[in-house]
């Protein structure tokens, strides 16, 4: 058996509502709560809401294969890693590039060659350097290109996983998303069957629509009977827009995955 916890994303919910006031309702329900850049927040209000984090967007710009696109993620990975000091959260996302306008990528690659594999490799290695030094995990989250995020480099769930198992270090793990993952890939669990032991969070929405659990394709209770036959003891977060009514949309979620 396990003990999944739970989280949602404030970015995507409550939307009528400031952005500390989403981060309180989630937290009211009992829930961890996920934020993406938090540049445009007001980090010191969300450090006192009470609110418990679970992962946060651990870079501000930069990519993992061009001399000045590693600079700037590295500089910006290190920037991130004291906000997430202060906010207590434990994991810091990262994807294949960084993301513009629209979750497009703003450097779009065609083709990522031999040698863009192996320079992401080491860039990963040292941003979990990075993450170790400082107590923090950093999570490679997987995209889809078809529908959100086309021409994005190592989008697939397959790619991070493969990037992950190559730097195999402690403070890298997957963030593996199953919204994602079903668009470009589908068979769920045995994907997560086999990134178990390299997982640091989950993070799901339904297809098409990207939004609650039971408003789509997925069989979201079958994954989750899955992650608990499994024993996954670690974090399921729901970064998805609601249908309707936040709360009923999280209603829906927590049903999909209690036990």
């Amino acid at each position: 058996m396990s003990d999944i916890r739970l989280a949602a994303c404030a970015e995507m919910l409550f939307c009528d509502l400031d952005f500390l006031d989403r981060v309180r309702r989630i937290a009211d329900r009992g829930l961890l709560v996920e934020i993406w850049d938090w540049s445009t927040k007001d980090v010191d209000a969300l450090a006192a809401s009470g609110a418990e984090f679970s992962s946060m967007t651990g870079y501000l710009t930069g990519d993992l294969t061009t001399p000045d696109g590693i600079a700037a993620l590295l500089e910006s990975a290190a920037a991130s890693l004291p906000i997430a000091e202060r906010l207590g959260c434990p994991r810091l996302n990262l994807h294949g590039t960084g993301l513009g306008e629209g979750g497009l990528p703003v450097r779009p690659v065609e083709v990522v060659t031999p040698q863009m594999w192996l320079t992401a490799a080491d860039t990963l290695h040292r941003v979990a350097e990075l993450g170790a030094a400082a107590g923090r995990t950093f999570v490679l989250e997987n995209l889809n290109l078809a529908v959100d995020h086309p021409g994005t480099p190592f989008a697939r769930a397959a790619d991070t996983l493969a990037l992950v198992r190559a730097v195999d270090h402690p403070n890298l793990r997957l963030n593996l998303d199953l919204y994602h993952a079903q668009i470009g890939e589908g068979n769920l669990i045995s994907l997560v069957t086999e990134a178990l032991p390299y997982i640091g969070e989950i993070q799901v929405a339904d297809v098409p629509g990207r939004r609650e659990p039971g408003t789509g394709e997925i069989n979201y209770r079958a994954v989750a009977d899955a992650l608990r036959a499994l024993g996954y003891d670690g974090v399921v977060g729901m970064e998805a827009w609601a249908s309707g009514d936040s709360d009923a949309a999280l209603d829906a979620f927590v049903a999909a995955f209690a036990g």
